[in-house]
């Protein structure tokens, strides 16, 4: 029997991965649940990502590009002027409650780095992008606090099935970016 070219496979082998961790979470991943899910045959996930690893930094890595993707073209935080701390008290809202079953899945994914050291690049690289972004609005030290600000905010809200306190953030925003500028 003649084999299929199927160019898109990889791609829906990544895609059915992120739909089995954001169903089932990331304990049901394995390469037969992505197979069945992505409708392929199981040597097809096992010939792109011969580990459980390597298909968890693939997804991650879309997950990453998608929201920086997002965040670029909302021009988040490219303005110069303006209400820094209110714009991070709005993202990390939003982040939140906008999609909040992507935003699990993301940080499921995100997490997946205590366990699995092939991933910890993958999430590094959120870490330094989201400085990056920032950095572009203060110190660099001052752009990684926000960072992990922001990201333990999230965190917080999705483990407590809360939603973020805007008028609280933005205080606890402001307080970083004002020491910051006192210390100058």
């Amino acid at each position: 029997m003649a084999r299929r070219y199927d160019p898109e496979r990889r791609q829906r082998i990544i895609d059915a991965a992120i739909r089995v961790v954001g169903a089932r979470g990331i304990a049901a991943l394995s390469h037969r649940a992505v197979a069945a899910e992505a409708d392929v045959p199981l040597g097809s996930t096992t010939y792109h990502f011969a580990t459980l690893d390597d298909l968890l930094v693939a997804a991650l890595a879309q997950c990453n590009e998608t929201y920086f993707q997002e965040a670029e073209e909302r021009a988040l935080f490219a303005g110069t002027g303006g209400d820094l701390a209110a714009e991070l008290a709005r993202f990390a809202g939003e982040a939140v409650t906008k999609d909040r079953p992507r935003a699990q899945l993301e940080y499921e994914l995100y997490l997946a780095a205590l366990r699995h050291e092939a991933v910890r690049p993958v999430a590094a690289e959120w870490v330094d992008r989201m400085a990056a972004l920032l950095a572009g609005r203060t110190d660099p030290v001052t752009a990684r606090a926000l960072a992990a600000l922001v990201d333990g905010m999230c965190l917080q809200a999705l483990l407590t099935g809360r939603d973020v306190d805007r008028e609280e953030a933005r205080a606890v925003f402001a307080r970083v970016i004002g020491a910051t500028d006192r210390g100058r």
